[in-house]
């Protein structure tokens, strides 16, 4: 690492010679394989793009010149290269630096990104407010990872080509995201990749000398004709404009008001170096489209087929386990993915979406047992919510297993075209709650707050693996609403029972766990086993406590609810998701009328901030939902009503 040592900005990268950038590429990149291998993270994509990175920060002037990434996992080495190559040792850990591109965290870090598809949208914006202020820095989106299989990203394309401004868009294309990219525009860019007879034609029509000298003198020969020298040039136009239609790929991205440049093998220095020095100076919109391989220098390549299946495996890796470590119990999303394939064994209507999730929501199981009832539409959530409806209204059961947080993304499908025509889609929503490592872009704070207001909607939370699949199971039965379902990116508390069939729930129905005369908590989901525990923590002390499994958030079960109210003088309600909102606001909506006098409502939940990355532990002790947090609020409210007049 001796080169790497030395570098603490790019103003130090840019002292070193061409011959010094390669030895640098094979330091950076071994650099973030040493340090992820021993702390876990992302880094598939940002070994592909190491020459990218080093060839930016070399050439341009950051952080003058902006550079805009999407998505934000590619940038581990750009952190490495603008001054936090030993902060990198710290990344995900609680009080390190983010896993994505952070504002706060580094005036390089341009745009903060989670979500995919938002860089060409953000740098158009700072692109015109660069020509507003009669500045002339440059601005480049480095869009990858399956990024563009956004519509966000189109509709960014399509208003830079018509705004003509000086803008770089580079297209990092490993035909990936997390599992390989699916649909047409991967297939097109797939084809531009692997055609070399489309390359050679590109390359004589757009670069070689002579054509272009033949060209400017027919141009300039047919301006000098009298009357119908306008129509020649006019048709002699057409004809170039249908020839470079016919072969070269790249007329999706000019159509829409780009020049279009590659592809180019984004993995040779030279290449990546040349290019971007002539591209540099270019006046108006540019795409420059360079292919490079996920996880290069981790994975074994194949010569015939470099973008091998270790490119998914090697999107992100979990920090290694210490020895002795006891085998936990299976995650959620496991147990979703298992009980999905299961149902759909036994009922043909039932079909799995997901927006290039299928390992991480686990669907890759259903995937594997029904490929013909499984869809990825790729990185297009709003898609996949009306495609799901438009499944949902013909008869289909049709399983949405999306992020919470980026299901946010569709909110006005879930509106306008689930909802309001009551399609009877099921919403799957992982990572629902503290995402942990990932941070504020991933946590899925707000799902109960933003469905709880949608009319038609049937929200649940499951308290352990059984009634996941109870729920699921529910679900599928019913046909007259869409059905959410949201869990946690934990393991379940207990195991599995053996051979149990999964029951159909009445829907609105709560159920008591536990019975106590002093005081009651309402929990939700993964709060429940929380619950359990401070209540044993509360029965030590003498402190007798019901809790209650409120796994219907929306209805909710007016009838226990209100017989609780007549029952105890302090409730407590308990939930991994924001307050505002939240399923606690509701309980108090439902009781405004009911409160007696003397008698308290309190809220457990999610402050109304964004949280931090971190262990998934430590932030839920942060927010104040901890096993001893809860009990030591219970005592606190059982204490003030003793004391209140």
């Amino acid at each position: 690492m001796a080169l790497l040592e030395k570098i603490d900005s790019p103003a130090d990268l840019k002292k070193l010679s061409r011959e010094q950038l390669d030895t640098l590429c094979i330091e950076l990149r071994a650099y973030i394989i040493d340090v992820v291998n021993k702390i876990g993270g992302h880094f598939g994509s940002s070994l592909g793009a190491t020459e990218l990175t080093v060839a930016l920060h070399y050439l341009y002037n950051t952080p003058k010149d902006k550079i805009v990434w999407d998505v934000g996992h590619q940038a581990y080495g750009h952190k490495i290269l603008t001054g936090r190559r030993e902060a990198l040792k710290t990344i995900r850990q609680p009080g390190g630096i983010s896993g994505f591109p952070n504002r706060p965290e580094s005036p390089y870090d341009t745009f903060a990104v989670g979500h995919a598809g938002t860089s060409i949208s953000a740098a158009l914006g700072f692109a015109t407010q660069r020509d507003l202020m009669g500045e002339t820095h440059k601005v480049i989106a480095v869009i990858g990872d399956g990024a563009l299989t956004s519509g966000l990203a189109f509709e960014g394309l399509n208003n830079a080509g018509a705004a003509d401004r000086d803008l770089l868009v580079i297209l990092n294309d490993n035909r990936m995201s997390i599992s390989p990219n699916v649909g047409a525009i991967s297939h097109y860019l797939t084809r531009i990749i692997t055609d070399p007879i489309y390359n050679r034609i590109k390359d004589r029509i757009t670069n070689d000398p002579f054509y272009r000298k033949v060209k400017e003198g027919v141009w300039d020969l047919t301006g000098k004709i009298p009357v119908i020298g306008e129509d020649l040039r006019r048709a002699i136009g057409g004809f170039e404009e249908g020839l470079k239609g016919l072969l070269v790929p790249g007329i999706l991205f000019e159509e829409l008001g780009f020049r279009y440049l590659g592809p180019i093998n984004g993995n040779d220095l030279s290449e990546v170096l040349q290019t971007l020095s002539n591209v540099r100076n270019m006046k108006g919109p540019v795409l420059l489209h360079i292919h490079t391989i996920k996880g290069k220098g981790a994975i074994q390549e194949d010569a015939e087929d470099p973008y091998s299946a270790e490119s998914t495996k090697y999107h992100a890796v979990s920090p290694p386990k210490p020895k002795d470590t006891p085998p936990s119990l299976p995650r959620y999303q496991n147990v979703f993915g298992d009980a999905i394939t299961e149902l759909a064994r036994h009922d043909s209507r039932i079909v799995g979406i997901t927006a290039a999730m299928a390992e991480g929501t686990s669907l890759d199981t259903f995937q594997k047992a029904h490929p013909e009832r499984f869809f990825d539409v790729g990185i297009a959530e709003q898609h996949a919510i009306t495609f799901a409806a438009g499944i949902a209204l013909e008869g289909g059961r049709p399983v949405a297993a999306i992020y919470s947080t980026f299901l946010q993304r569709a909110y006005d499908q879930i509106i306008h075209d689930v909802a309001l025509q009551s399609a009877p889609v099921i919403f799957c929503m992982d990572r629902a709650g503290i995402a942990g490592a990932d941070g504020p872009t991933h946590h899925g704070d707000f799902d109960l707050s933003y469905l709880m207001c949608v009319p038609n909607m049937i929200i649940t939370a499951p308290k352990d693996g059984d009634e996941l699949k109870d729920l699921l199971y529910t679900a599928v039965q019913q046909v007259d609403y869409p059905f959410g379902i949201r869990y946690p990116r934990d393991s379940i508390p207990y195991p599995l029972a053996e051979n149990r069939e999964p029951e159909t729930l009445k829907i609105g129905s709560w159920e008591r766990l536990t019975e106590g005369e002093d005081i009651a908590l309402l929990a939700v989901g993964t709060m429940v086993d929380t619950a359990l525990k401070a209540q044993n923590l509360l029965s030590d002390q003498g402190v007798e406590a019901t809790v209650i499994n409120c796994r219907f958030v929306k209805p909710m079960d007016i009838g226990m609810l209100h017989t609780l109210s007549e029952t105890y003088n302090t409730l407590i309600t308990i939930e991994e998701n924001a307050l505002e909102g939240g399923f606690g606001s509701a309980v108090a909506r439902h009781l405004s009328d009911r409160i007696r006098p003397g008698q308290k409502l309190h809220h457990l939940g999610l402050p109304d901030r964004f949280f931090p990355h971190g262990s998934r532990g430590s932030l839920l002790d942060e927010a104040g939902l901890s096993p001893e947090a809860i009990a030591q609020t219970a005592r606190r409210a059982l204490s003030e009503q003793l004391t209140s007049p």
